[in-house]
């Protein structure tokens, strides 16, 4: 565990401004945080690809009032694979590089790929068209210092073609890239291992070596299958898709997970546990501490 640097909690605007974010950082500031994941493209900071410069100026001067270590998650909708806008993402995350880099961050999160059941003529050249992009980013990432975190995400519809955890980092071993790690987030190794009835742990395993960034929440690894609810606290009460919830209130086992798993060197432990639980994030961030330090024992929801 002695490579992992820091841990805390993501944050973002709720309404596209500013002090909606400022709050989210002070709050987590209260709390006694050391690291905060940063939802940049929750605020409009990029035009076309392009760095509103007004708006990075309003994002460093806030940043830099706290004494955080920062890293950045890029789009949330980012997918490489997709061929119609893969060339607008990448402007896009050449742009959230050098956004990590004003406010200090050295990771960039980047989502695995995916494609549509539809796209059937697209799959033969999918794993290659993200490969090739995830290189020119990791290229131009090389004088930031900025890493690109390639996450593991889950299959979100039927039929769609998405890589296993596994097939992720022999993304990253492929490449073999000093500006390029895996991204571990192990609800999302847990769902998708669920669906498609593969070890959650041997998924795990193979990714741990190349993993430079570690998304950590709770769940049940229950796919979200076609179950719609009324309110976000319904799929809590059944313990189905991706929760985000608290350390200890699903089922994974993450005092074994991480007395056995070892990580590359300043990696970080960043919960995706945002303000929903500002209640609860006090008590998984000392569970956090504890795992990081080999002591820890997190118990779950009696």
């Amino acid at each position: 565990m002695t490579n992992i640097i820091g841990t805390g909690f993501n944050a973002g605007s709720i309404d596209g401004e500013f002090h909606s974010l400022e709050t989210d950082l002070r709050s987590l500031a209260e709390i006694g945080v050391d690291t905060v994941e940063l939802g940049l493209t929750s605020l409009d900071l990029i035009a076309g690809g392009r760095i509103i410069p007004e708006r990075a100026e309003r994002l460093v001067a806030l940043t830099s009032q706290f004494d955080f270590r920062y890293t950045v998650h890029g789009l949330v909708s980012s997918n490489f694979m997709d061929p119609v806008t893969c060339r607008y993402q990448l402007d896009a995350a050449k742009a959230l590089a050098e956004l990590c880099d004003r406010v200090g961050s050295r990771i960039l999160v980047q989502h695995s790929g995916c494609l549509r059941p539809d796209q059937l003529q697209e799959r033969a050249d999918a794993d290659a068209r993200e490969r090739d992009a995830l290189f020119e980013l990791a290229e131009f990432c090389k004088p930031y210092g900025v890493k690109i975190a390639l996450e593991n995400i889950f299959t979100t519809e039927p039929g769609q073609y998405r890589q296993t955890p596994s097939e992720v980092a022999a993304t990253v071993k492929a490449l073999n890239h000093p500006n390029l790690v895996a991204l571990i987030d192990f609800s999302h190794a847990y769902i998708e291992s669920t669906y498609r009835g593969l070890d959650f742990r041997n998924e795990l395993r193979e990714m741990a070596p190349v993993a430079g960034h570690l998304h950590v929440h709770d769940s049940f690894g229950r796919p979200q299958g076609f179950y719609r609810p009324y309110h976000l606290q319904e799929n809590t009460a059944l313990g189905i898709g991706d929760l985000h919830m608290p350390l200890g209130w699903g089922d994974i086992d993450w005092t074994d997970i991480f007395a056995e798993l070892e990580f590359l060197p300043d990696t970080v432990l960043m919960m995706e546990i945002n303000r929903r639980y500002r209640s609860e994030q006090p008590e998984s961030l000392q569970l956090a501490k504890k795992l990081i330090a080999g002591n820890g024992i997190v118990a779950k929801v009696a």
